[in-house]
């Protein structure tokens, strides 16, 4: 022990260690450095012997090198009694941290004058010396400077890839040395500090990441300036910029404009900023990178329909808003792989897909609509119950009760027509506007036809129950006019084409005051039949309408037998 401590010399004023190879101790001179090592490891009291030995090196040494504010490096001197190790500054000035591969290096520098002067590159003593001094060494790397190098941004990641790629190769270069053990991955400290780095930021940026998403999903209230629901034109224009607008989005593959929620709007820009950073990602963030923004898409199917559950039970704006985000989200899942998979890693292009999200709120948008639309039909429904089949009309109460019925419809078409028109795509608000009306339409005929006995003036009142809702549905009625058409431009003839049975009771209101003879022509000349009447509502509207005579009985024959 005394011989160690004669060997290996610090000295703090000249920042330096002294080894010396030849020994003496009182009066015993001429003793190798060799042999003292090597009668310590004889005896068994190696790793004790050089214990001390390491805590200077790390006192002396390592620590000075690692904290000090200033770049220093070191500077080795061989000669035949002794060697030295200079700690001098760095003559680098460009010298940066930040990627670890001037710090590695300068400690290789450390260990190798160990691996020579003190241990004489004998494996075992190199061991030793290795468990005596890497533990606090790492440690020392890790809190100093990997840990102040981690990345807070996703764009940073590549960065730090150097920085793990470093660190392995240093370890590397000390498993060549025998410093650390090649076959004991514990001895992998940094690099296992720096992958795990690597992997926490991911879950931090996951967690953060779907915490953003559920909160901007939670604190919206899905409302819309009245400016947009007053006038589809307004963010329909090309006028309205989309980066502008919290509301306005352009959707990818129809070539339309749509209004959407400012979450969904949000929520998207979100998973781009994700998937941009999984482009930018090493092979394990970025994998955890294109999960979150699968799971953050999600998040809009779990959370918004719960939170919005009373609303989706109503007819309303909130409802068809959500019709639209889920139909803009469809589309962005669609773009997602054109945009982003050639700049995946090259083990994820493959894998990572996001085709089989976009039908479910594909599904989605149209569950919505469809409830929306049963909503109306139902609420109408009711409204044409409150008529009782339209029957006497020819009596004042039962008028004015017929009468109430058909102004209720009207409201509940026009009020549809102001939530829907400004916020569904055209071919969208189209199609479902129609899908109402027919319902309305054909129903009102039905029960008209299914009258078993109508009054001459109860005629007159059905016609004008008829004009008058056709009168007040005009403005709806342009509003289904495709493109920059109006009304005069787009033909009755076309909006019945979209409507089957608005052409049904518009010919029902022309055969109120029709006469038979004209009736029984209109059956043979297939006019009835190309407006959707039966025979059976054609025979029995004869009944209803007029008494039984040898006219009747031979008209019925005739619509019975067009064959003669």
């Amino acid at each position: 022990m005394k011989f160690m401590e004669k060997a290996v010399r610090f000295d703090g004023d000249l920042n330096q260690v002294e080894v010396k190879y030849h020994l003496e101790v009182e009066n015993v001179n001429g003793i190798q450095l060799h042999t003292v090592v090597e009668a310590m490891d004889v005896v068994g009291i190696l790793e004790y012997g050089l214990a001390k030995v390491a805590d200077l090196m790390i006192k002396y040494v390592i620590t000075p090198f690692v904290n000090h504010g200033q770049p220093l490096s070191f500077l080795e001197e061989l000669h035949q009694e002794s060697a030295l190790l200079k700690i001098v500054p760095s003559l680098d000035s460009k010298f940066e941290y930040l990627d670890g591969e001037f710090l590695y290096s300068r400690i290789l520098l450390f260990i190798k004058f160990i691996y020579r002067s003190i241990c004489f590159q004998k494996s075992s003593w190199m061991q030793c010396f290795g468990r005596l001094t890497w533990p606090r060494i790492s440690e020392l790397i890790i809190s100093t400077f990997l840990s102040k190098v981690v990345p807070t941004d996703a764009s940073k990641l590549p960065d730090f890839q150097k920085i793990i790629v470093c660190s392995s190769e240093f370890e590397t270069a000390l498993k060549e040395l025998m410093y650390i053990s090649a076959s004991d991955d514990k001895d992998n400290r940094l690099s296992n500090f720096a992958e795990n780095v690597e992997v926490h930021f991911a879950f931090k940026k996951k967690t953060e990441i779907l915490a953003k998403a559920r909160n901007l999903l939670l604190e919206c209230d899905f409302s819309i300036p009245q400016e947009y629901t007053r006038d589809g034109s307004v963010w329909k224009s090309d006028e309205t910029s989309v980066q502008s607008s919290s509301h306005v989005v352009d959707l990818l593959f129809l070539s339309e404009r749509c209004l959407v929620s400012k979450a969904a709007k949000q929520l998207m820009e979100l998973v781009h900023q994700t998937l941009q950073d999984v482009c930018l990602s090493s092979t394990r963030v970025a994998l955890e990178f294109y999960h979150t923004a699968r799971d953050a898409i999600l998040l809009y199917e779990v959370v918004v329909p719960v939170k919005l559950e009373r609303q989706l039970n109503g007819i309303n704006h909130v409802a068809v808003l959500l019709h639209n985000d889920c139909l803009y989200l469809s589309q962005e899942i669609f773009g997602f792989a054109f945009e982003y998979r050639t700049d995946f890693p090259s083990s994820m292009k493959e894998h990572a897909v996001f085709v089989d999200l976009a039908p479910r709120f594909q599904l989605l948008a149209e569950e919505i609509l469809q409830r929306q639309v049963h909503l109306v039909i139902y609420n109408l429904k009711e409204a044409i119950d409150g008529a009782d089949g339209f029957q006497n009309t020819h009596q004042m109460k039962q008028f004015e009760s017929a009468k109430f019925s058909i102004d209720q419809v009207v409201f509940i078409l026009e009020k549809v027509h102001i939530i829907w028109e400004p916020l569904l795509l055209p071919s969208t608000y189209r199609r479902s506007m129609c899908t109402v009306l027919e319902s309305v339409f054909s129903r009102i005929a039905r029960d008209i036809l299914l009258l078993d006995d109508i009054a001459a003036e109860e005629t007159l009142q059905l016609q004008r129950l008829i004009y008058l809702m056709l009168e007040n549905l005009l403005s709806l009625f342009e509003s289904l006019a495709p493109g920059e058409q109006n009304l005069h431009e787009f033909s009755a003839e076309s909006l019945e084409d979209f409507i089957p049975s608005l052409r049904k009771i518009r010919k029902l209101s022309e055969l109120l005051d029709m006469p038979l003879k004209s009736i029984t022509a209109s059956w043979e000349n297939k006019e009835l039949l190309s407006c959707g009447f039966t025979i059976t509502e054609v025979e029995d509207f004869i009944k209803a309408i007029f008494t039984d005579s040898p006219l009747r009985k031979d008209c019925l024959w005739r619509i019975q037998n067009p064959s003669f």
